[in-house]
């Protein structure tokens, strides 16, 4: 029982080293006013061997990146949204990260039986879908008025239009993809890793 706690702490630091560094510089490629997040591989790979807690904070770690940048000011569409909403800023980021791993390693857990191959597939696809829909939910719901008061300077003319085809839409077009493409990649990686370590 130690050693396993032990394989499954190191397999957790790891996944957490890959998900900042993915973070720290690949999130800074930008399409539209926000970034891409190629970290969701790493984060639905963890919700898949370590379960959907390891999946959460894994989430949750990569959504506190965002929050660092945005602070600091290296985001500039984070940070101007903290600076007018600094809580409501935080519960977005920090939130839709840790939903997303959390919601991939639960959709796993609720259809490994029938085919854990399908069941990668589908939670590879689940990550991006609650990252982008919460991060559109926040947006219409928490920091609205802050959107429709700079809603100029993005070029849109609707906090709808500009949240779902400005940030989200290609974004998410990217993210879902990338998932999909990996998806039978994380999907031999689990296998191997939960023969090797599980069993």
């Amino acid at each position: 029982m130690k050693n396993k706690n032990i394989t499954r702490m190191v397999q957790l630091a790891i996944l957490l080293a890959v998900v900042v560094v993915l973070q720290c510089f690949l999130g800074s490629i930008k399409v539209g006013a926000t970034s891409f997040s190629v970290v969701l591989v790493p984060i639905v790979v963890g919700a898949l061997i370590l379960g959907p807690a390891a999946g959460a904070f894994l989430g949750f770690a990569f959504g506190l990146v965002v929050l660092i940048y945005g602070i600091s000011g290296q985001d500039v569409f984070t940070n101007m949204l903290f600076q007018a909403h600094p809580v409501f800023t935080a519960i977005i980021c920090l939130g839709k990260g840790a939903a997303a791993g959390w919601g991939a390693g639960m959709v796993y857990k609720l259809f490994v039986k029938a085919s854990s191959f399908w069941a990668s597939v589908a939670a590879a696809a689940t990550a991006p879908i609650l990252n982008t829909g919460l991060f559109i939910l926040g947006g219409l719901t928490l920091v609205r008025g802050t959107l429709e008061a700079n809603l100029a300077a993005f070029g849109a003319d609707s906090v709808v239009v500009f949240l779902v085809i400005g940030c989200a839409g290609v974004n998410f077009l990217v993210e879902f993809f990338v998932n999909m493409i990996l998806s039978p990649a994380i999907y031999r990686i689990v296998t191997i890793v939960r023969r090797k370590f599980v069993h």
